[in-house]
């Protein structure tokens, strides 16, 4: 475990996986405790792909691959480093067992910071293979609700900065179609309750919002989430679970029609030699 602080903010990074443990504002925890009997996660990393891959294989230079649903960082002990009392970096390096399953050399660099009440989380991607590498990233981060005790579930509301309206992409067994729906917002809100999530997540491609505000009229505790420069974007609950994740997406999973060419997936990022990618959303407690 691996903490990073200043004077409002108290963040716990696990090596493995580099994910998040905790997040605190002032000592009150807003991150997801991880309990099992609904989901054992807080925040995993998904790389190198997002959500699933079609019969959970893929094909590169007619050679088949499978990887299990978002990849296997989330799963792998990256190396910590901390950089400074409110910095810390974790890296994970391709091996011969990544290899196997994916077979790019990479270095993955997740770089955390504080300032403020807010709280950064960049990925960072590093081609370190001989040929052209091919990627996705996310985040998958889960903050507990209600906030309070004396609050619940349906108090709260997602604020979209710039959506009159939502459109989901619907899940076939984890995998998008093309079909949609529609989903209304009240004043460019969405309300929350347990129900949005019994058919799976939220699945949002291209939205006009940049932000995303949870919030609650009867409480003084919420956060502001921001993820400019990730065209998809994921909102789920484990069904009937005290929380919400926000999902910043570079990728998505693969299409009911999808050929299986890793190459022609919907959002994968081509990354040219020795290049580096980098991609940043921050959540700010209040």
């Amino acid at each position: 475990m691996m903490q990073i602080s200043n004077n409002k903010l108290s963040v716990v990074i696990h090596e493995k996986g580099a994910e998040l443990q905790s997040i605190q504002l002032n000592g009150i925890e807003y991150l997801w405790q991880a309990d099992a009997a609904y989901w054992g996660k807080h925040s995993p990393v998904l790389f190198p792909v997002v959500g699933e891959l079609k019969d959970g294989k893929y094909l590169f230079n007619e050679k088949e691959y499978k990887l299990p649903r978002h990849g296997f960082a989330r799963d792998k002990a990256f190396i910590a480093e901390q950089v400074s009392k409110t910095d810390a970096v974790f890296t994970l390096r391709s091996d011969e067992d990544t290899l196997e399953i994916y077979p790019f050399g990479f270095i993955l660099k997740i770089e955390y910071k504080l300032k403020g009440a807010e709280l950064f989380c960049s990925y960072i991607v590093q081609n370190n293979d001989v040929k052209d590498m091919y990627f996705s990233v996310g985040g998958h981060p889960a903050f507990k609700l209600p906030l309070s005790g004396d609050l619940e579930y349906t108090d709260y509301a997602l604020l979209f900065n710039n959506d009159e309206k939502l459109n989901r992409y619907v899940l076939h067994d984890g995998l998008t179609g093309n079909d949609t729906e529609t989903i209304a917002l009240d004043d460019k809100q969405l309300p929350l309750k347990q129900s949005l999530f019994y058919e799976d997540a939220i699945v949002l491609k291209n939205l006009h919002s940049k932000e995303i505000k949870l919030m609650s009229a009867k409480g003084a505790h919420g956060l502001k989430f921001k993820f400019d420069g990730f065209p998809y974007f994921g909102i789920w609950a484990a069904k009937g679970a005290p929380f919400i994740c926000l999902e910043p997406w570079c990728g998505i999973a693969d299409n009911i029609h999808h050929n299986y060419q890793l190459i022609t997936k919907e959002g994968i990022n081509k990354l040219g030699v020795g290049d580096i990618w980098k991609q940043t959303w921050s959540v700010e407690l209040f």
